[in-house]
């Protein structure tokens, strides 16, 4: 595109190594943002960062576990001291965990949140001051359709991303006059290796990572408070806020569980 709108700004984009994290770093050093990409794969990082800096915009590989405050308080630090500010944050680190409720351990739950939920906090922690003083910025939170609409037996994943969602709902809200502006991105089954596994329905099919990339770097131009992709995720949202049990009805006739292939 001749028109970076994005030109010169600074985005931290975490669980960078793949799929989604991948395509939005992508995304945005398109349109001429700077990069700093947490991850805990140093090669990978290393990859998309030699990516990067070919499309002409700076990269900034920071290896990074999300469960870990200080690692991510670090990559902060470490992204500050290399541009001096921070302008978006996109909080994608991530885990794909499922299991029914009835076999579900207090371990399988702590996992999904320290990643999915504590993972993205401690992200937003760390960049709202810088923002706030600015008095400009962009949180950009990447939870699921789990987080809206409940997939058995995706029990301790949907926890975590209805967490998120209404973390990021609060945030939006607090932040109002503020200059620093929150999204909440709602993508249905995406085609990345964190559900390679799974066989999903036609009414649910896998959309790529690079739509989803498209989406958040609209919402960021646009200031959008939420996104959902695909369209046809929507249309659950909406039947189920009428009638959670049509709602409940919709998931098992359309078998939007999916079917697992080979073990995660």
């Amino acid at each position: 595109m001749g028109d970076k709108r994005l030109l010169d700004s600074v985005a931290i984009v975490t669980g960078a190594s793949s799929g989604i994290g991948r395509a939005t770093a992508l995304a945005l050093a398109r349109q001429g943002a700077h990069v700093a990409l947490a991850a805990r794969n140093s090669s990978a990082l290393q990859q998309v960062a030699e990516a990067i800096r070919l499309l002409g915009p700076e990269a900034l590989p920071v290896p990074t576990d999300v469960t870990h405050q200080d690692q991510v308080e670090h990559l902060v630090a470490e992204t500050l001291a290399r541009w001096g500010r921070v302008d978006i944050l996109v909080a994608n680190g991530g885990v794909y965990l499922r299991r029914p409720i009835r076999q579900l351990t207090v371990a399988d739950l702590e996992r999904a949140m320290a990643v999915n939920f504590y993972g993205a906090v401690y992200a937003v922690l760390a960049v709202l001051p810088h923002m706030l003083a600015q008095r400009r910025g962009h949180i950009v939170l990447m939870s699921s359709m789990d987080g809206k609409k409940a997939i058995p037996p995706d029990g301790p994943y949907v926890a975590s991303k209805f967490a998120l969602s209404g973390f990021g709902d609060i945030l939006r809200q607090e932040l109002h006059g503020s200059g620093v502006y929150a999204t909440t991105v709602f993508p249905g089954r995406v085609d990345t290796p964190m559900i390679a596994h799974l066989r999903v329905p036609w009414i649910s099919r896998k959309v790529p990572a690079e739509a989803v990339a498209a989406a958040v770097v609209r919402a960021i131009e646009r200031r959008q408070p939420e996104v959902i992709i695909p369209f046809q995720a929507r249309a659950l949202i909406y039947i189920n806020t009428l009638s959670p049990r049509l709602g409940d009805w919709f998931v098992r006739l359309l078998h939007l569980a999916g079917w697992e292939t080979q073990p995660p």
